[in-house]
């Protein structure tokens, strides 16, 4: 099944990047990776899958989307059917559903109700029961939550269906649906939400359930229970009807539409992320005059760029260069580690607006001694360099000018002076006091860190964007020496030779690539400065890009 909707997915997707039904020899080419597929194989290969997708039709020998059922009806003729769930937690992979309510409005009235309490198969945690008043007994010999969402289903029918932060509900929804139909729904969805702050903009501070159920004065009291929660939302949907019909809204196409979320305005730039490689690489948002908005890496590129346009959890930064966005430029790179340096250039380059918490060499700062006090200067020492001068004045205020060289000796003397604060009773001197000394815990920690990587000596081997090749980052003297295609011995050696020879430091990349070393991706191997070693590791790389293991590279004399 979960095979079937991953590629329903991923047709989908195809569609939408070719802007109109895609033939079926293709699709079937694209979906199961066949050189040729003759139109009445490929037709049969996707035949389950377009017709178990409601987001899918065929369109003679081509495949195209689906027309949403319902979505041209007249707002007075539409039926609608609120639903409200209450779940076991937030998550639709890992909680289900505890209690099913919905209310079916029908010519702007509240009809027919559904209210059906559903047993999650797993305890309910302390915090839920005290919100929503339900208890374990409660629940005990009620329907499977796949038994409860099917009797739900043949109560809604082809109804529109209305949620209030339809997001959560219907991912819920969802969810059981698969496990029931192996489909996803298919109709148009109205987010009470989205439409009362469309609408009500300037009139209620909040679109909560409980504010609008006091900005409209309904009847029901919502109260965390699913019945009374849909009947308060299916009073405040026909009050929202309303206003939007004096905006001009005359069909539920329309009332979804003024509903959309800001998430959904930028949905529509996802056409500039089509044709995207699902390789690792770093990608760029430029907006109209070319200007780099903002710098990213990923190691799917495809998924990481989809994802902006499907979520509106974003960084505000992120979302003000999404609303410029007009151009995306990606750079394909045969490993997630390559594609950090990248971007880690990138931004120190082009210094994007949106990446203003990027690191920023220029503003490092170290813990020198001066006088009789400790200070921060941006004259290099032994401690540093720090990244962020707040953290380090704060470090600096704990020190004396005879612990600034070894900040660790310090602690012992910092914590025994917390807990006499604490014991006197000077709590605002004690707070100060730990800030303080996680201040120096952190000062300990970053020179640990570059302490370590400075002494490191070894080559970093990973994928290459040439097919069957590895590459080598050749990692000493506090810096990446070298960075190479494994192609050849000489190669190798090359890149040794670099490892001798002088250099400026790197601290940025050094605590990149100790990242990397502390939590290795698959694909990653490290060898010592070493060429047999080196040669060795190249040769056994699991994955190359394309997934063919590295080449081994040639010997001294096929070299030479």
């Amino acid at each position: 099944m979960q095979l079937r909707l991953d590629a329903a997915d991923r047709l989908v997707e195809l569609v939408e990047e070719r802007r109109g039904p895609v033939f079926v020899e293709e699709a079937a080419r694209r979906l199961f990776a066949l050189r040729h597929a003759p139109v009445g194989m490929a037709r049969s290969l996707l035949d389950d899958v377009v017709g178990q997708d409601a987001r899918l039709a065929w369109r003679g020998d081509a495949v195209g989307l689906a027309e949403p059922p319902g979505a041209d009806l007249p707002l007075e003729c539409a039926t609608f059917v609120v639903v409200d769930l209450e779940t076991t937690g937030l998550r639709p992979e890992t909680s289900r559903i505890c209690e099913i309510g919905a209310v079916r409005v029908r010519e702007f009235e509240l009809q027919d109700e559904f209210e059906l309490l559903v047993d999650p198969g797993e305890s309910l945690s302390p915090v839920i029961s005290a919100l929503t008043g339900l208890s374990n007994s409660d629940l005990r010999g009620a329907p499977h939550p796949a038994i409860a969402v099917r009797r739900f289903l043949e109560f809604a029918g082809d109804a529109v269906l209305v949620a209030h932060n339809a997001r959560f509900d219907l991912g819920f929804l969802d969810r059981e649906t698969e496990r029931i139909t192996g489909a996803r729904l298919a109709g148009p969805v109205v987010d009470t939400v989205g439409l009362a702050r469309r609408l009500l903009a300037g009139r209620t501070p909040r679109a909560g359930l409980a504010s609008l159920s006091q900005f409209f004065g309904t009847a029901a009291q919502p109260c965390h229970r699913a019945l009374p929660d849909a009947q308060a939302t299916a009073e405040i949907l026909i009050q929202l009807i309303g206003l939007a019909q004096e905006r001009g809204a005359l069909t539920v196409a329309d009332l979804v539409e003024l509903a959309a979320p800001r998430v959904r305005k930028l949905y529509a730039k996802r056409t500039l992320a089509f044709g995207a490689p699902t390789s690792p690489g770093v990608y760029l948002f430029r907006d109209a005059h070319d200007n780099a908005l903002y710098v990213g890496r990923a190691r799917d590129l495809r998924a990481r760029l989809r994802s902006y346009f499907r979520t509106d959890r974003q960084r505000p930064a992120v979302e003000s260069a999404l609303a410029a966005l007009e151009r995306i430029e990606w750079r394909v790179c045969g490993s997630e580690l390559e594609a950090a340096l990248e971007e880690l250039r990138l931004i120190r380059d082009l210094r994007p607006p949106a990446n203003a918490r990027a690191a920023r060499p220029d503003r490092y700062v170290y813990l020198r001694r001066r006088g009789d006090a400790v200070v921060c200067s941006a004259k290099p020492s032994p401690i540093g360099p720090l990244r962020s001068r707040s953290r380090a004045r704060l470090a600096a205020r704990a020190l004396r000018p005879d612990e600034v060289d070894d900040p660790e000796q310090a602690l012992p003397r910092l914590r025994r002076r917390l807990r006499d604060l604490a014991d006197c009773r000077r709590f605002e001197d004690a707070a100060r006091l730990r800030d303080r000394i996680a201040a120096v815990e952190d000062v300990v920690r970053t020179v640990r860190r570059i302490d370590r990587m400075r002494a490191t000596r070894c080559c970093v081997i990973v994928p290459s964007t040439e097919p069957g090749y590895a590459r080598g980052l050749f990692v000493a003297n506090g810096r990446i020496a070298d960075t190479r295609t494994l192609a050849s011995r000489l190669e190798v050696e090359a890149g040794l030779a670099a490892c001798e020879l002088p250099g400026d430091e790197d601290v940025d990349e050094l605590l990149l690539i100790g990242t990397f070393l502390r939590r290795p991706p698959p694909e990653l191997r490290v060898a010592p400065l070493d060429a047999d070693q080196i040669l060795k590791q190249a040769a056994g790389l699991p994955r190359a890009l394309g997934g063919q293991p590295a080449r081994r590279p040639p010997s001294r004399a096929r070299a030479a």
